[in-house]
This record gives structure tokens, C-alpha cells and sequence, in this order.
């Protein structure tokens, strides 16, 4: 994987080059295009779920079997993360993100042609594997182009792209399923995001020094502090196992474990959810999730620009902003009245909360309090970590829904009353965690 992408050398600095307009021209780009092509492809990672119920109607797969399925991609993006964050460290991340785009959609319109069990679930966790090329490719690029006291505002717009892909999920392919049957569901985000992957690939480029430009930082003289006079400098990779030795990455990480059970529950279960404890109908619910993936792009780009206007660059007062708001919206969200207004209100107060938080814990914290230079590697110690609570959840959820399952004259009655005690504590102890890093070092 070094080899085939890796990154170019550093090159000259140009001097026949405009740099203020060569930067400005190539940070529109890039901001651009690892928006987009993120969100159409995280619809890749989403399509199981809007297919759930329709696969468990048609008795091809029991509830347990699918958390299974669904925990497979966790489990092998979690560690792809990880693994494929040193990576992207060393690559250049143009094609890092092209490629991971490309193959998960291969998986997915595989995934529409198979109903039998072990296929799907090898499928599902080569799709996570493709899929962590992804984030760490991004933020990578995030870290390269955009400097410390303006980045929380392009990170959080470049984390609208997990609410915009959930969008599209929730209601363009809703509606592929509701008229297409189940098998669209893969094969519908596979196509578009093939021509995403090509799509990003023709408008990104490698870092700035690759292209003869001087680094973000020395261009918009935006550092924390100076290198101390005579401190060695560090190989790439010897700085990031460095990042194992900061105590706040341990506890930002376990934080964002938590977090991303309550995250991905309501992104795996929502649906199902709203359908039997509600009653709505597919699209109904398809349509109240994409009210709170909207309202989660407003709550990523405010996350931004709240703790660096407001807070200095500092996420943890924002952290705690943001995750009280996306309790509150739990709350009502299974225990407010069962009037369609109310849950309205709770999945747009969830969205802003959670994607707020998901901005933050999921990257830009950790970027915050690592080396700049190991920005992928901070994103795959923390997104191990993120995607391992994701799995967790995703098994655990659907054998508490599948034993509280049970027949009534023929009918399934389902009791979510376990599973939402387990999500909302998780949701509570992700927001603590994250709140006790408020004296956190930042580091350039």
C-alpha cells in the first residue's frame, strides 16, 4: 500500500508561481471535493440499514443475523482505520480516497446480487475495510491545506458530509427501495459512487510541498509555537507512535467510542424504530431521519465555527454544548409524547448535537492535540476506537431487539426499552469524557 500510493517527494519552492492564488485555487478544490465524494460514498457504508426491515419481512435475514452483517463492516473499518490512517500519513491522498471509493462501491452492488448469509458478511466487512480510506484521506488533506486556527471551520465543513450522506441515504435511497425492492439499495449508492471516486480523484491534490508550495502554516503564519532551537526532528513515523504517549488521546478516543454507539444506532435501528414503535411508513421515517441529517449539518459547520469564534480553537466548552443538546433530543426522542411535531424537534436536536460531537471526537480533536504532520494516524488511533463502539453496539442492539422480539398472532411486537437504556447511557458517558479534557494541550 506505501508504494502504490504513495506520496511525492517535497519539490523546490516555486518562485515563478503565484502562491496566495495557487493556494486559494487548490483549497476550493479540495474542500470540494473530499466534501462530496465523502458524502455520496458514505452512502455506501449506510445501505444496509434502510434495507432492513424489508430483508427481515422477507425472512432472508433475522434481526441477529443482520447486526452481525452490520458489525462486520465496524470491525474491519475500525481496524482499517487505524491501520490505513498511519497510511495516509505517507500517501498521497488523492488517490488513497479515490481508490477506497471505487472498491466499496464494488462491494455494494455485489452485496445487491447475494442472499446468503457468510457472502454478505464477508462482503460487508471488505466494504468497511475499502471504506477507512476515506476519513483518514480527508482530514489528512484537512491537516495539509487548511492551518491550525482556521481549521475547526473547514473540518466542520468537510463533517457535513456525514450528515449529507445520510441524507441522501434516508431519503434517495428510501426511495429506491420503496420502488425498486431492497436489491437497489446497494445497487443505486454503488454506481454513484464510482462516479464519485473518478470525480475526486481528477480534483484533489497531493500536500503543498509536493507542488513546490511552502506549508499551510508558513503560508498563513498560523503556529502554536515555535520548534525549540536544536530539537531533533522526527522521522513521520516515529512521530506517530508518539501520539500513543498523550494521556487526553486515550480518554478523547474511549469518549468517542461512546459517542459512536449512539451515533450508529440511530443510524442502524432509527428506521426500525420509528416503523414499529411509531408507525410510520418507510418513507415516513426515512424523511423524519432526513430532517435530523439536515439539522447535523448545520450542527457540524456551527460546531466549527462556535469553538474557533467563541472558544479559541477549543472544543471541549463546545463539547459539552453539543452534547447536552443531543440528550435532550434522545430523551424526547423515546420518551416524549408520541405527537409527530415532538419527534420532529428531538431528531433535529439529535442531529445538531450529535454531528457537533461527531465533529470533534470523530478528528478534529485529535488533530488539535496531535503533531500535524501524523494527522491520519491521530484520526485511525481515535477512529479504532470510534468504530470498535460502533460494532459493539451494532451486535449488542440487535440481540437486545431480537430476544425482546417476540409473536403475536402472527405478528411481530418489538420492545426497544433495553436498547434505548444502552444507547442513552452510552450517549451520557461520551459527553462526560469529552467535557474532562477541558485543559487539553494543543500542539502544532
Amino acid at each position: 500500500m506505501f508504494r502504490i500510493f504513495a506520496a511525492g517527494a517535497d519539490a523546490p519552492l516555486r518562485g515563478d508561481v503565484d502562491v496566495d492564488a495557487t493556494f486559494r485555487r487548490y483549497r476550493m478544490r479540495i474542500i470540494l471535493a473530499i466534501t462530496l465524494a465523502y458524502a455520496v460514498g458514505y452512502t455506501c457504508r449506510l445501505a444496509i440499514n434502510i434495507v432492513k426491515k424489508p430483508l427481515i419481512d422477507a425472512g432472508i435475514f433475522s434481526p441477529l443475523e443482520l447486526g452481525m452483517i452490520g458489525s462486520a463492516l465496524f470491525y474491519t473499518y475500525a481496524a482499517g482505520k487505524l491501520i490505513n490512517g498511519f497510511v495516509a500519513d505517507h500517501s498521497n491522498v488523492k488517490r488513497l480516497l479515490a481508490a477506497g471509493l471505487i472498491l466499496s462501491a464494488l462491494c455494494n452492488i455485489a452485496m445487491g446480487f447475494s442472499t446468503l448469509f457468510w457472502v454478505n458478511l464477508l462482503l460487508w466487512g471488505l466494504n468497511g475495510w475499502f471504506q477507512s480510506y476515506g476519513a483518514p484521506a480527508c482530514v489528512v488533506a484537512l491537516a495539509s491545506w487548511f492551518s491550525n486556527r482556521e481549521r475547526g471551520r473547514y473540518y466542520g465543513i468537510w463533517s457535513t458530509a456525514h450528515s449529507m450522506g445520510e441524507g441522501l441515504t434516508f431519503a434517495i435511497v428510501s426511495a429506491l427501495v420503496a420502488f425498486g425492492g431492497w436489491r437497489w439499495g446497494f445497487w443505486g449508492p454503488g454506481i454513484a459512487t464510482v462516479a464519485a471516486g473518478i470525480a475526486a480523484y481528477f480534483a484533489m491534490a497531493d500536500r503543498p510541498r509536493t507542488l513546490g508550495l511552502p506549508t499551510v502554516g508558513d503560508w498563513r503564519g498560523d503556529h502554536y509555537a515555535p520548534t525549540a532551537p536544536g530539537t531533533p526532528e522526527r522521522g513521520v513515523f516515529a512521530t506517530q507512535l508518539s501520539i500513543l504517549a498523550i494521556p487526553a488521546v486515550w480518554i478523547l478516543a474511549l469518549a468517542s467510542a461512546a459517542n459512536y454507539v449512539t451515533r450508529y444506532a440511530i443510524n442502524s435501528w432509527g428506521i426500525l424504530y420509528l416503523q414499529e414503535a411509531r408507525g410510520y411508513s418507510l418513507a415516513e421515517a426515512g424523511a423524519m431521519l432526513t430532517a435530523s441529517t439536515l439539522a447535523g449539518i448545520v450542527g457540524a459547520v456551527a460546531f466549527g465555527f462556535v469553538s474557533d469564534k467563541f472558544f479559541g480553537a477549543r472544543r471541549p466548552p463546545a463539547n459539552l454544548l453539543f452534547g447536552i443538546l443531543e440528550l435532550i433530543g434522545l430523551l424526547l426522542l423515546f420518551f416524549g409524547p408520541d405527537n409527530r411535531a415532538i419527534v420532529l424537534i428531538a431528531v433535529i436536536l439529535f442531529g445538531l448535537g450529535m454531528t457537533g460531537l461527531v465533529t470533534s471526537l470523530g478528528g478534529l480533536f485529535a488533530i488539535d492535540i496531535c503533531p500535524k504532520r501524523v494527522a491520519g494516524a491521530a484520526l485511525g488511533m481515535v477512529g479504532v476506537f470510534s468504530y470498535i463502539g460502533a460494532a459493539i453496539q451494532e451486535q449488542v442492539s440487535g440481540a437486545l431487539i431480537d430476544a425482546n422480539m417476540h409473536m403475536v398472532a402472527g405478528e411481530r411486537i418489538y420492545d426497544f426499552g433495553p436498547a434505548i437504556a444502552f444507547w442513552i447511557g452510552c450517549s451520557l458517558l461520551a459527553t462526560l469524557l469529552a467535557t474532562a479534557l477541558w485543559n487539553t494541550k494543543l500542539r502544532d
